[in-house]
């Protein structure tokens, strides 16, 4: 995610996602290695909640008759820092993920401020993040709904059975991320669900989340809302 603006963002509804996991050897990853060791090192002594697991970007994809069809591959977390700190130098390769748009009944949106501990630290966003490997099904495709599942309970402390999604999803490509946005209805008002969350992250010893705001216009957009939410925002008011 980045907080900066874009030439250009696309918005398009998709029905479904068909991304099969193929093992690819990313060339930016091994021949910068020596840079992006360096680089994440420096990431870790500022903010000692990042790591160095393993996730899914997607090396080759195409979009026809609402369906996103590709093939994601496995990285390590300091090539993807790397890769989006400089802007993005292999350009062949997308960070697809799923987006939460957690929505109260009475119409609010609900997101998240990122914890100083965080990569994306004070970002205002959904409940989101890039697929890891524990995201493949059985038949080694990615699975995004599993993807959406995890970051939500992860990050808000609910349980995605508790809510009820829409149908397909809303794509926005901002620079190499293809965010892929859902809405989640909570069967509560935005004053109950947001006082249900903190008191959700209040239990867990290194919240994600340290902020909730409510967002019912676009009044509420703020600066530090990633690009591509503000634009799904703005679409969805307009």
């Amino acid at each position: 995610m980045t907080a900066s603006g874009a030439p250009k963002i696309e918005i398009a509804a998709l029905d479904r996602t068909e991304i099969v996991f193929e093992p690819w050897s990313w060339r930016f990853a091994s021949e910068r290695r020596d840079e992006i060791d360096r680089h994440f090192a420096e990431i870790q002594r500022r903010r000692a909640g990042v790591w160095n697991g393993r996730i899914l970007l997607m090396q080759r994809h195409a979009i026809a008759g609402g369906v996103l069809r590709g093939a994601c591959f496995e990285a390590d977390y300091a090539s993807f820092c790397a890769w989006r700190d400089w802007k993005f130098p292999d350009t062949s390769v997308q960070n697809v993920f799923a987006v939460a748009a957690l929505r109260s009944v009475d119409g609010a949106f609900v997101l998240g401020e990122m914890a100083a501990s965080t990569f994306n630290a004070g970002l205002v966003t959904f409940p989101c993040g890039t697929p890891e490997p524990a995201d493949l099904d059985t038949a080694g495709a990615l699975d995004l709904g599993a993807n959406l599942g995890r970051e939500l309970v992860e990050e808000t402390g609910l349980p995605i059975g508790e809510l009820t999604p829409e149908p397909g999803w809303t794509m926005v490509r901002d620079h190499c991320y293809l965010a892929l946005v859902r809405q989640v209805v909570a069967p509560l008002d935005a004053e109950a669900l947001r006082g249900q969350i903190v008191r959700n992250l209040a239990r867990q010893q290194a919240p994600e989340f340290v902020g909730i705001r409510l967002a019912r216009s676009e009044r509420d957009l703020e600066a530090a809302m990633p690009a591509f939410i503000r634009a799904y925002l703005r679409r969805i008011w307009s």
